[in-house]
């Protein structure tokens, strides 16, 4: 090879390195604009809510230009469908690694839905005033119920397999899945009510209190594993 020929293989590497990098930086930009439209996009609806949550309102907290959101998501519509899918994905994301640390029992799994539903980390005004804005928004956009319905498929499915776990403790197959099709309509229905209070009092809303009364109940149904601080130790 010539000399002059291995300068050109050197600088054809360099401008490879250059490109490679050059393409890095762009990515890192892409999600680093991306997540900011989101978290601005969540951070708008709970401060103005849907109606008021305007492309201005959220590329002003965003920091980035009114551009931006047609080249990232196409429309606000479909941002605001992302931010939903985003802070349900979160929501979830927890709630698994708080069941993975609550460890297999059922009861165990339970407590931590219970405890990781009333924690300041997901029961906040944040989260409870973008999850109702999100709810009402529906009538404007049918996409988002999935991200906001208190039925919502993954944790159904989770509450009626431990339910049906403790309840064939107490009863046969059929009765079990039937008593648990049941407590796990309740259960939600219960949560919920207790983001609606918070949601109308929040300076008074006590955590330690809801948390026990959602114990005594699951304490009544099933008494062999639940007290009033939670699940009865092993």
């Amino acid at each position: 090879m010539t000399r002059g020929g291995a300068e050109m293989d050197v600088h054809a590497h360099d401008d490879k390195l250059q490109s490679s990098s050059d393409a890095q930086i762009l990515r890192a930009a892409k999600v680093k604009n991306h997540r900011a439209l989101i978290e601005a996009t969540l951070k708008t609806l709970a401060e103005l809510g849907y109606a008021n949550a305007s492309v201005s309102e959220i590329i002003k907290r965003a920091g980035l230009s009114r551009g931006m959101i047609h080249l990232h998501f196409g429309s606000k519509n479909k941002l605001v469908s992302e931010a939903a899918k985003h802070a349900s994905e979160r929501y979830h994301a927890f709630l698994e690694h708080c069941l993975e640390r609550a460890g297999p029992r059922a009861q165990d799994q339970l407590e931590a839905i219970v405890k990781h539903d009333l924690s300041e980390d997901v029961l906040n005004a944040t989260s409870v005033r973008v999850w109702y804005e999100l709810r009402g928004a529906i009538y404007f956009q049918k996409e988002l119920a999935s991200f906001s319905d208190t039925r919502d498929e993954r944790l159904r499915c989770i509450l009626f397999r431990l339910f049906k776990d403790l309840s064939l403790r107490y009863g046969d197959e059929d009765t079990a899945k039937e008593k648990a099709e049941d407590v796990t309509f309740a259960f939600l229905a219960l949560m919920e009510g207790m983001w609606n209070d918070y949601l109308l009092h929040q300076g008074s809303f006590q955590r330690a209190k809801a948390k026990r009364s959602v114990f005594r109940i699951l304490k009544t149904l099933f008494p062999d594993h639940f007290d009033l601080e939670g699940a009865k130790p092993a």
